[in-house]
């Protein structure tokens, strides 16, 4: 059997806003638990999310999964990167539209700070579309830079974007 109880465990950010994101994130999560070295534990609910870096784009979808992984932090990366162009991402800049974004937010206790990849995500306690669903599933979680919980973090959050539950029936905002 290829999956294992021993490993890491990580969350991975996902996010879309082209074409049917609530789909993309699914099958994003699909794909992810699929992959060799990877067991999804659990995951959030999907939200709408109001798009906070660029004004008049579609909202996105996000969503926050935790996986336990055999995988090195520079696997799972590489995976997550094989993933999103599978899926038809074609890199235009950090915040253009997007198929699908799958970001490494946490990897164990780990920080790791190397030239393409910084683990927490750098600006993850600063984005209620990651916070909200990271809470949902991992209140608890110490984040390893900060030494503070999930639940914690979020109870400062300053950022007042707008973040629903969205339904797979639901049309983009």
């Amino acid at each position: 059997m290829k999956r294992t109880q021993h490993g890491i465990i990580c969350f991975i950010g996902i996010g879309s806003n082209l074409e049917q994101p609530s789909l993309n994130c699914l099958q994003a999560i699909d794909r992810i638990s699929s992959s060799f070295g990877v067991r999804v534990v659990n995951r959030s609910s999907l939200y709408w999310t109001e798009p906070v870096f660029v004004s008049g784009e579609n909202w996105f979808v996000n969503a926050v999964v935790e996986i336990r992984t055999a995988l090195s932090h520079r696997e799972l990366l590489s995976l997550l990167q094989s993933i999103e162009i599978d899926m038809g991402r074609v890199n235009k800049g950090d915040k253009s539209p997007r198929i699908i974004d799958l970001d490494i937010l946490l990897y164990g206790q780990e920080v790791i700070e190397e030239r393409d990849l910084v683990i927490p995500h750098p600006q993850l306690h600063k984005r209620r579309f990651v916070m909200v669903p990271l809470c949902e599933i991992a209140p608890y979680v110490i984040h390893p830079a900060f030494g503070i919980s999930i639940k914690g973090l979020m109870d400062r959050l300053q950022d007042e974007s707008e973040v629903l539950p969205c339904h797979l029936s639901d049309s983009y905002h």
